[in-house]
């Protein structure tokens, strides 16, 4: 059964979420008005490049958060209805951590990928089912089976795992 301090860390916890996704997303002219203003161009144009992920990373980045935040809503509200039973409740709370766990193994895979083999990517992790989408526009069958391999390594059972190359 949930207590109260577990939904108060469920709580806190989807807030953090929230403000670091709209963090995130936000705008980097809105960072860098924030900043002196004193930067030169050189130094702004260097700052946008290393910022700068492909639009289709970006794109599956945030179709991912949209269908993660609609979950938790939905898990939240079986969570605090009253008319739920224990067990219900129980399954919400254990889907909740499942999520949170997945979405921190996906940052993970994703920061080791950058790196070790120096490609920004996307990883979704949906049951035994990882999608690694690489930003690159050379289809490398050596950097599919190294990006396979250190996936693969993060898991204590085999997983199906699928590299896409867009750019």
């Amino acid at each position: 059964m949930i207590n109260k301090r577990s939904l108060w860390f469920l709580t806190l916890f989807s807030l953090i979420l929230v403000l670091s996704v709209y963090y995130i997303t936000m705008p980097s002219e809105l960072l860098m008005a924030t900043n002196n203003g004193k930067k030169s161009t050189d130094e702004e144009v260097t700052v946008t490049k290393k910022v700068e992920e492909s639009a289709e990373l970006v794109a599956l980045r945030v179709e991912s958060e949209e269908k993660m935040l609609d979950k938790i809503t939905e898990l939240k509200k079986i969570l605090t209805n009253s008319k739920a039973t224990t067990e219900e409740k129980n399954k919400a709370f254990e889907e909740l951590q499942k999520l949170n766990k997945n979405k921190s193994l996906e940052e993970q895979i994703e920061n080791k990928i950058e790196k070790e083999l120096s490609y920004k990517s996307f990883v979704n992790i949906e049951n035994s089912d990882v999608t690694v989408t690489v930003d690159s526009k050379k289809h490398d069958v050596d950097v599919a089976n190294k990006i396979m391999r250190l996936v693969q390594s993060n898991f204590d059972y085999p997983m199906s795992i699928s590299v896409k190359f867009k750019k």
